[in-house]
């Protein structure tokens, strides 16, 4: 599988990466995770992004893989999810002991990358969260300092020394970090991670979406209905639930920007399915510009305002 290098931070990383907060948060047994992680190394994978608040999934990732530790990237995040841990929220203290934690669940003695999961930006600006991450990156406990999260604290901190990788929104339906975070990034030589690559299956009613992905579904259902795109409008031959999830994930990995593109699922088959999508050819420009077009015109229309990345 084709590999970008991620940014100035020198790692070598698949375009497609795997995205665990499904198997924290929906129902799915040790056996069918191990089953999915697996397969997806199998087929070359090399990225694994999870977090502290994805419930189970550090744990379920360190009984599946932490003998195959070797063979991939692996992404946590610190912030959220750690209620029950010493210190305030965002302090030096509460992050250290959250990644002492998601060291010990996910079976490794680092990790290679350790985002803030999606603070504000005054948390951000005050500089403690951030001096965390490098003080655990000075004791070798992580490799490298992100942020995940979107918008203008995005901006801010891809342009941070100390930061070298950004996660965020990059989807048919979430084009806003596109033109604002993506530049930044670029300028800096910061990594960038699009997460929600295929926008929670826009083109699927919402009420048909399993639990925590209803939240994000419905605003980006509600953008696809506006941008009234189809399939057979970008060339394709109209089987919109076997083209759009390939038409959506092609579209992110077509922004030369974007590093990687992680996809969260419970399903060995779906993400099969991914990964044969990128080994196809790219989107041609013409329906990427097709895309940005529909996306523009309608957020111009849209009496409900910007659509501005979703967090």
């Amino acid at each position: 599988m084709r590999t970008n290098e991620l940014g100035r931070t020198g790692l070598s990383v698949t375009r497609l990466g795997y995205g665990a907060a499904p198997i924290g948060f929906l129902d799915t047994g040790p056996n069918q995770i191990e089953r999915l992680i697996n397969a997806l190394l199998d087929r070359g994978v090399n990225l694994i992004d999870t977090a502290a608040a994805y419930k189970g999934s550090e744990a379920a990732i360190g009984e599946a893989v932490a003998a195959r530790r070797s063979e991939y990237t692996l992404i946590s995040k610190c912030g959220m999810g750690d209620d029950d841990l010493p210190g305030d929220a965002w302090s030096p203290e509460r992050l250290s002991a959250t990644i002492d934690r998601s060291l010990q669940r996910l079976k490794t003695d680092y990790l290679d990358v350790c985002l803030l999961h999606s603070c504000d930006l005054e948390t951000l600006q005050k500089g403690d969260a951030i001096g965390a991450l490098v003080a655990a990156r000075e004791a070798g406990k992580i490799r490298f300092a992100g942020y995940s999260g979107d918008n203008s604290p995005a901006v801010w901190a891809a342009a941070r020394p100390d930061i070298t990788v950004i996660e965020t929104s990059v989807n048919l339906c979430d084009q806003a970090n596109l033109k604002t975070v993506l530049p930044v990034c670029k300028a800096h030589n910061t990594g960038v991670i699009a997460k929600r690559p295929i926008a929670n299956a826009a083109w699927k009613s919402p009420a048909s979406q399993p639990g925590f992905y209803k939240q994000y579904a419905s605003e980006y259902h509600r953008r696809f209905g506006l941008m009234g795109l189809t399939p057979t409008d970008l060339g394709y031959s109209g089987h919109p639930e076997v083209e759009w999830p390939e038409i959506a994930l092609k579209f992110t990995l077509a922004h030369a920007g974007v590093h990687s593109a992680i996809c969260g699922t419970t399903s060995t088959a779906n993400a099969e399915a991914n990964v044969a999508a990128i080994e196809k050819n790219p989107l041609r420009e013409e329906v990427v510009q097709r895309v940005m077009e529909a996306f523009d015109t309608a957020e111009a229309a849209d009496d409900q305002g910007p659509w501005i990345g979703r967090t």
